[in-house]
């Protein structure tokens, strides 16, 4: 057994093997504060609603916060933002631990093995992930896992591009952050972030709009498509004109880091794009045109979309699990067999 787990601004789900098929479970990273009375926190716990009481206060965690919020007119809040735990959010700890615990339960065994994802230190903020990477770390080893973390961008590779000898560009487009990496034979060549992502997007078209932010974070994952037929005086024409401005700017940012880090122009590479905010129709094409448009000093062979976008980050993570585990178990057979030749 090994997990992995992908700790994401909008999303937490982890990934582990079940026979022959990769079983997943997720919850959506935000909560909301209720009051507090017997009989509701009787009724939340009849229900199985994943919450926490605190003082006067009941706080409905995960996937039941965003039903909660529209019924009582609220605004959820989140516990991580542009990709790692909030400063501004003092419940942050507590409900991120919460969410973690419900989504990867129990080790099967102590020290089970379980990667979890890591934002690369973002090129454009002056953000550092440690603390927050260190802080999941903590969570993970006191349930009694041996975790280690592993660069967003990377997991992406390791989900997505096993047949091309974890060869590529991996794009993995989150709520918080996007993540970029480039690995060579599974050996990242260049790795980074930029703190845009789907949040922004939501942002940036609810400023536009006079919209509350939720309200256009549903109409986006309500089948919206990036069609650009649309009226441009709509949530939906604004999310197209933001969409479309965040490819631009990751795609510049890659180019800009292809040119820093001095990367062999002879590469031949596939890109992979992947991640909750690339899950609109029409994300592949849009950015598959855009790619092309840029001056990027290697060559591509191919651009793809993942199947399943929402759950490459955490299937990555168990890619890599298992390989280490699969390692470890290597290297005890070896030590038991070279003790039992000295005897």
């Amino acid at each position: 057994m090994a997990k992995g787990l992908d700790v994401g601004t909008m999303n937490i789900l982890s990934a582990q093997q079940d026979g022959n098929d990769t079983v997943f479970v997720q919850q959506r990273n935000s909560f909301v504060e209720i009051e507090y009375s017997d009989m509701a926190e009787q009724m939340l716990s009849r229900s199985e609603v994943l919450h926490i009481r605190k003082d006067d206060k009941v706080y409905v965690v995960g996937d039941d916060a965003l039903n909660f919020a529209n019924i009582f007119n609220k605004e959820t809040r989140r516990p991580m933002k542009h990709g790692i735990l909030s400063n501004d959010e003092q419940s942050a700890i507590p409900m991120m631990k919460l969410i973690i615990e419900q989504v990867v339960g129990e080790p099967a065994y102590p020290d089970e093995k379980l990667y979890f994802s890591s934002p690369a230190d973002p090129i454009d903020s002056d953000l550092s992930t440690l603390y927050h990477q260190k802080t999941i770390e903590s969570f993970l080893d006191d349930m009694g896992y041996d975790s280690e973390p592993i660069n967003e961008g990377m997991s992406v590779i390791y989900s997505e591009l096993a047949d091309n000898n974890f060869t590529g560009l991996g794009i993995s487009f989150g709520a918080g952050m996007t993540n970029v990496c480039l690995s060579y034979y599974a050996v990242p060549v260049m790795k980074f972030s930029v703190a845009r992502g789907g949040d922004w997007v939501d942002e940036q078209a609810a400023r536009a709009t006079g919209t509350p932010v939720d309200k256009v974070t549903s109409i986006k994952e309500d089948d919206f498509e990036l069609d650009f037929t649309t009226d441009v005086g709509g949530v939906e024409g604004a999310l197209s004109i933001y969409y479309e401005n965040l490819l631009d700017y990751v795609i510049e940012n890659i180019v800009s880091e292809v040119d820093e880090e001095d990367v062999e122009e002879g590469l031949d590479v596939p890109v992979v794009v992947t991640g909750g905010t690339s899950s609109p129709s029409g994300f592949e094409a849009l950015f598959k045109d855009h790619l092309g448009e840029a001056n990027i000093p290697f060559s591509i062979s191919g651009v793809t979309h993942a199947n399943e976008p929402l759950y490459s980050v955490a299937r990555g993570g168990l890619v890599a699990a298992r390989s280490d585990e699969d390692i470890d178990h290597e290297e005890e057979a070896e030590e038991a067999e070279a003790a039992a030749t000295n005897e």
